[in-house]
């Protein structure tokens, strides 16, 4: 639900079970379209950078 363009979670991105019928829609804060998988994949590939760039804590 987080915008990967702009990072805000803008009142127009899909919300709750309801929001699983919405595949595609517009960030209201920097106007982007997103495709609502490949949006989550864009931000899980963010989250994995930053926590490499910091590094990974060994066990």
């Amino acid at each position: 639900q987080t915008c990967s363009c702009c990072g805000v979670i803008p009142s127009s991105s899909p919300k709750g079970r309801s929001g699983l019928r919405i595949r595609e829609w517009t960030c209201s804060e920097c106007g982007a379209e997103h495709d609502r998988d490949i949006n989550a994949a864009m931000n899980i590939l963010a989250a994995g950078h930053r926590r490499l760039a910091v590094g990974i804590p060994v066990l």
